[in-house]
């Protein structure tokens, strides 16, 4: 039986039970101060979780077995958490009117990145996590992977969970992949991950787990591991049944023994949905969408204080590295909000690109401490490879660095520059031209970099505004409109300087021309070793009704070369086999929602 809201905390660990040391003669006096002590220090405890009653239930349905020796492994457990479109903003340290406790401790015990960045959308961020290279060097620098494309992480890039298992990890991910699924090859377990649960797309029901990507293109986009995970097409709530496998994975994992674990939760990106007693603490917000965003992200918050309690419950927790980012900014017309920064999803402004993200560890050197370096997602790649006390070659050309030591020691940190992105096939900017970039860059390309303190951005770079928190509240837009920003005004340029302007309001491209030069010549310099674009176009045999009604694997090889059938009369046999084939395929249809799939 599923437990309520998102997933039940799991048993508290033995470490946690009260040994009383009192003589047995002071017992009786003390009994009453002892029940009290205890009830409070139960109270009290961070993660005890308000479900007592249903403690006994997960630990019979985890299996667990006694707790493990306290031996440790010397490598690190290794826990990416990955958010999905979690705004700037919308932590309760940032200042957020939504109540994120778990995180908020989190951070506190650990360390807060609060010159961090990932990239403004879905895939690009992914793909730079598993890879440690910019977009440009993978091919995916323009727009997502959509589930209609022959597309996926070029299959030559040595992915971080492969280089794990090199050393010995076991590999697990659980949650949402979007780097592509066109062939087998591209999936995530034939990328590095013993085992995954989870979806392919970059977005779905919470509940069904189907997606529409464009009328009559619609499919069930849930797996365990190769297959369609038919078996929990049963209305959990995401969030809820990826923490109950990640609970699972950790009650049967020897904790003597390395682990990787990416958990890409699906929250909080829309379709807006959450349980409804979330929604219990936001009554007051106005904004609809903004009320069920704080729902979803109250459950988030539980959610991982959940995972935290079972890395503690099944001995993981003081040999553990737990890393918390968001892929990307939030998106204020679907609740999340990125205030003062500039910009949303999808934008090269500060709104899209920098990010929630914090270290929590027993094994960091300085906790509770705030890291102002400059951190990137390509860099967890080499940090994390570091820390596995892994290898990696000398040919990989990577993009990002090994930042463990700014992290955890306060050390200055090895990067100083971030290729946000070229794209150049984006929209081009009208008023962008070669002249414009001082003969070295043509600005009518989007693109965006920051060199140290200063960020330039040509082309362009996307909505522009600032949101703050009164629009999304019943005091009208007047405060709202008055910080929109119209980019119909002849600019293809922006510099700023980050450190002391990073809201983006003092463009300072016509006062330093020299700065704004030798950034374009970086961005020259980057260019010259991207690799071409990989974005083709739809294909109409990626349709889940082609496919059972599931979205998955399509492409085969023999789509490419089809040999010519050599006489009419093998022509006949193939035609033969092909029916028989299509009739039994057909004799266990089940339809749904005008979707028909085959459960088998």
């Amino acid at each position: 039986m599923a437990s309520r809201g998102c997933a039940g905390p799991p048993p508290p660990p033995p470490s946690q039970a009260w040994v009383w040391p009192g003589k047995m003669l002071a017992m009786g006096a003390l009994a009453a101060f002892w029940v009290l002590s205890l009830l409070t220090y139960g109270y009290l405890s961070w993660g005890q979780g308000l479900e007592e009653e249903e403690e006994g239930a997960l630990r019979a349905q985890s299996g667990e077995r006694p707790e493990p020796s306290t031996t440790a492994a010397s490598q690190p457990h290794l826990i990416f958490i990955l958010a999905d479109d979690q705004g700037f903003r919308d932590v309760g340290y940032h200042g957020s009117e939504i109540k994120t406790p778990t995180l908020d401790k989190l951070a506190a015990e650990g360390v807060k990145l609060e010159n961090y960045y990932v990239q403004p959308i879905c895939t690009p961020s992914r793909s730079q996590f598993i890879t440690g290279k910019y977009q440009i060097h993978t091919g995916l620098q323009h727009s997502i992977i959509r589930p209609t494309q022959p597309n996926c992480l070029p299959l030559d890039n040595a992915t971080l969970p492969q280089k794990l298992k090199e050393v010995g990890y076991s590999t697990h991910m659980v949650g949402k992949w979007h780097l592509g699924f066109y062939r087998k090859e591209c999936m995530p377990t034939k990328r590095g991950f013993d085992t995954f649960f989870g979806s392919l797309l970059g977005s779905g029901d919470y509940y069904t787990h189907y997606k529409c990507d464009s009328p009559g293109m619609c499919g069930y986009d849930l797996y365990e591991n190769d297959n369609a995970a038919w078996d929990y097409d049963n209305g959990i709530y995401s969030t809820q049944m990826y923490t109950q496998r990640v609970q699972q994975i950790l009650a049967s994992h020897d904790p003597r023994k390395p682990l990787f674990l990416y958990i890409a939760y699906q929250a909080v990106h829309s379709p807006l949905q959450a349980p409804g007693r979330y929604f219990e603490h936001y009554r007051s917000i106005i904004n609809i969408n903004r009320r069920r965003y704080a729902a979803m992200l109250s459950c988030l918050d539980e959610a991982i204080n959940n995972v935290t309690l079972a890395l503690k419950t099944y001995g993981f927790y003081n040999n553990s590295i737990i890393i918390y980012s968001s892929d990307n900014g939030g998106q204020p017309t679907a609740g999340g909000s990125n205030w003062p920064l500039r910009g949303s999803k999808g934008t090269y402004w500060e709104g899209g690109i920098r990010a929630v993200g914090f270290v929590h560890s027993p094994l960091l050197k300085n906790k509770g401490t705030v890291c102002k370096e400059l951190v990137h997602i390509t860099d967890w790649y080499p940090t994390l490879i570091s820390l596995a006390e892994g290898q990696i070659d000398e040919d990989i050309q990577l993009d990002g660095y090994d930042v463990w030591e700014t992290i955890s020691e306060g050390l200055r940190s090895p990067r100083v520059d971030i290729l946000h992105n070229i794209d150049p096939i984006y929209t081009k900017a009208k008023n962008g031209s070669w002249a414009a970039g001082y003969g070295i860059w043509n600005t009518a390309i989007q693109s965006a970099i920051r060199v140290q303190h200063w960020k330039l951005l040509t082309g362009n770079p996307g909505y522009s505004d600032w949101v703050p928190p009164q629009s999304f509240s019943n005091l009208g837009p007047n405060r709202w409109h008055n910080e929109r920003i119209s980019l119909s005004t002849g600019k293809s340029v922006w510099l700023f300087n980050i450190t002391a302007d990073p809201y983006e309001r003092v463009d300072l491209s016509h006062r330093y021309p020299g700065i704004v030069k030798q950034l374009l010549r970086r961005l020259s310099q980057f260019n010259k070793t991207a690799v071409p674009v990989r974005y083709p176009p739809k294909d109409p045999r990626s349709n889940p009704r082609l496919n059972g009604g599931v979205w998955g694997p399509w492409y085969k090889e023999e789509y490419k070369k089809k040999k010519p059938s050599k006489n009419k009369a093998e022509k006949k046999r193939k035609k033969s086999k092909t029916k028989k084939k299509q009739q039994k395929a057909g004799a266990f249809p089940n339809c749904r929602s005008g979707v028909c799939h085959y459960r088998g």
